[in-house]
């Protein structure tokens, strides 16, 4: 995984073990392996800019009140569960870091205008030609 590009602080997120689910038999159980990630945008000392834009994602790990919600389960490791939710974590604060290029505005070449109004014009001349039929019967 690349360096991230804002730091967590790893007090600011709230983990809890859970039990996971799915096929495991009485491993599943008994064990909690599964670990549940909270993680309070408002509340956290991320940049204003970087708060303003996770609440603003369309993301339905992030909940109406701010709060980020991760559950990692996808081994039997509780310790690899916990680094897998940072982890996604950290994936999700450091897309909303890099902020979008720019769109410059560009005007279709001459070329392409020309081309158009051509295929345009051939379009326009097949579909003339499609007239009504007039038989003698």
């Amino acid at each position: 995984m690349p360096d991230p590009l804002i730091l967590l602080i790893e007090d600011e997120i709230d983990f809890s073990a859970i039990r996971a689910q799915g096929a495991g038999g009485q491993n599943v159980n008994k064990v909690s392996s599964a670990i549940h990630l909270r993680f309070d945008i408002p509340q956290s000392s991320l940049p204003d800019v970087i708060k303003e834009r996770l609440l603003a994602l369309s993301d339905q790990r992030i909940t109406a009140e701010g709060v980020v919600v991760i559950k990692a389960q996808t081994t039997r490791s509780q310790d690899q569960n916990r680094a897998d939710a940072v982890s996604r974590l950290q994936a999700l604060v450091d897309s909303v870091a890099v902020l979008p290029k720019a769109r410059k505005a560009t005007k279709p070449t001459k070329s392409s205008q020309r081309k158009r109004l051509e295929t345009k014009a051939t379009r326009g001349d097949v579909k003339k030609s499609r007239g009504r039929v007039t038989g003698s019967e």
